[in-house]
Formats: structure tokens, sequence, C-alpha cells
């Protein structure tokens, strides 16, 4: 598999020790910036990554910004994408499981690298296990293709 990565400047830090573990771990991945000493707006970073998922390039994202959150809500208003805020363990598995979320945001103010590394490490285990969660994953397709027209 090979994935997106991208974070603005308040979590390139995370983002270098992300693509080390990447590395390590055998996972592909292009870099949409921002590179050391960048200042870019998150939401630019954010729509790039979500764009290149949801046109199929990807299968999966991972986003790094202060907290996570600006890149996630950004990410969310490209159509056909759902991302998620990944800050522990057991939301991490459920982004994967009940959810099916293709990118995963991490926040470098909020959590450290070795948090970083085992939610990594738990989002790729993990794949939509379908079942009870189906239909509402369907329903917030449907919702999403509603205003997205």
């Amino acid at each position: 598999m090979k994935i997106a990565i991208g974070c603005d400047e308040a979590a390139y830090r995370l983002k270098v020790e992300i693509m080390k573990h990447l590395d390590d771990i055998g996972v592909e991945y292009d870099d949409f910036g921002a590179d050391e000493g960048d200042v870019v707006l998150y939401p630019d970073v954010a729509e790039a990554v979500a764009t290149a998922v949801a046109e199929g390039k990807y299968e999966r994202a991972i986003l790094t910004c202060g907290t996570g959150i600006g890149m996630c809500i950004t990410a969310n208003k490209v159509p056909g994408v759902r991302a998620a805020v990944c800050h522990d363990l057991f939301s991490t598995e459920r982004s994967r499981k009940s959810n099916d979320a293709q990118i995963m945001c991490l926040g470098e103010r909020v959590i450290g690298v070795e948090l970083a590394k085992s939610l990594i490490d738990v989002w790729f285990q993990c794949d939509f296990a379908g079942g009870g969660s189906a239909p509402k994953v369907a329903r917030i397709n449907e919702i999403d293709a509603k205003y997205h027209k």
C-alpha cells in the first residue's frame, strides 16, 4: 500500500518521525509537504491529500497539524473522504473497523511520537469490518453525495 502524508509547520517534526516509522514498517508514501521551514495554510495541504485519496490515487493518508482537528475538518470537506482524529488506540481502531476512514489525523501538540507510531500500527492492521456498521457508512456516503453534487 502506498499512502499520502502531509503536515503544516506545527507538525513538521511529527511528520518526519512518522515517515521514518513508515520506512521501518515498509509502507510507501508520497509527501505532500510542508517542508522544513515552510509556513503553509493547513487547509491547502489537507485538500491536496484528501483530493488525491478521493480520486483513488491513494487508499489511505496521514495528516498532521498542531491538534489534528483542522486537518480533519478540511479533509472531510472533500467528497468521498472520511477522515478521523486519532489520538487513542480504541478510536483509531474504530475509525477503520466501524467508519472505514481513509485518512487519519494526528496532532503533534497532543500526542507524542511513540504513541503516534502505535496508532499508525493499529490503523494499518485494521480494515473495515462491515457488519452492523455497513449501513451506517452507506448512509454517511448518501449524505456526502447529497451535499456534494
